[in-house]
C-alpha cells in the first residue's frame, strides 16, 4: 500500500514546483500540460490555462509528492488542515531549507528550536501558502 501527497494551485504551480525543486535539491520534474492532453471538446481553456501544469511529481526526501494547477472553474481553495511534514537526520540540511523558505517570504509559525519531541523543530508557509514542518529524526529525540 501506498499513500502519497497531491497538492494543487491556482495556476502557479510551475513557479513553485521548480521553487521547491531548487530550494530541496531535487532532480529537474518532467512537467505535463494541459496543452500536451487537452482536447477541445473537453474544456474551453484560455492559451495561459493551457499551460498550466496536468501533472507533475518531486521525490522530496525520498517521498513522491505530486502537483498540478486547478482546472479554469475549479480553483483551490488555501487551508490550514494539512502541511508537508519533512524529516531528515540531517540538522543542517534543516536549517538550510527553512532558512531558504523564510528568506523567501515565508510565515514562521516556530522558530527551528528543541523541542519535547524533536531536538530541533520548526514550522513554516511557504509564499505559495503550504505549510512545513521540519523535524530532526534522531535517535536522542523522544
Amino acid at each position: 500500500m501506498s499513500l502519497s501527497m497531491y497538492i494543487r494551485f491556482n495556476g502557479n504551480c510551475r513557479q513553485a514546483v521548480e521553487y521547491y525543486a531548487e530550494v530541496l535539491g531535487c532532480q529537474k520534474p518532467n512537467i505535463l500540460t494541459f496543452a500536451q492532453f487537452h482536447n477541445e471538446s473537453d474544456f474551453h481553456m484560455s492559451e495561459k490555462e493551457k499551460n498550466y501544469i496536468m501533472h507533475t511529481c518531486l521525490s522530496i526526501n525520498g517521498q513522491d509528492v505530486m502537483f498540478s494547477d486547478c482546472l479554469p472553474g475549479m480553483p483551490v481553495t488555501l487551508g490550514n488542515n494539512f502541511s508537508l511534514a519533512y524529516s531528515t537526520k540531517n540538522k543542517e540540511e534543516i536549517t538550510h531549507i527553512f532558512n531558504r523558505l523564510k528568506d523567501d517570504g515565508g510565515q514562521v509559525g516556530m522558530e527551528l528550536q528543541e523541542t519535547f519531541w524533536s531536538d530541533w523543530y520548526g514550522s513554516i508557509t511557504d509564499k505559495f501558502g503550504i505549510g512545513w514542518q521540519f523535524t530532526h529524526d534522531s535517535a536522542e529525540a523522544l
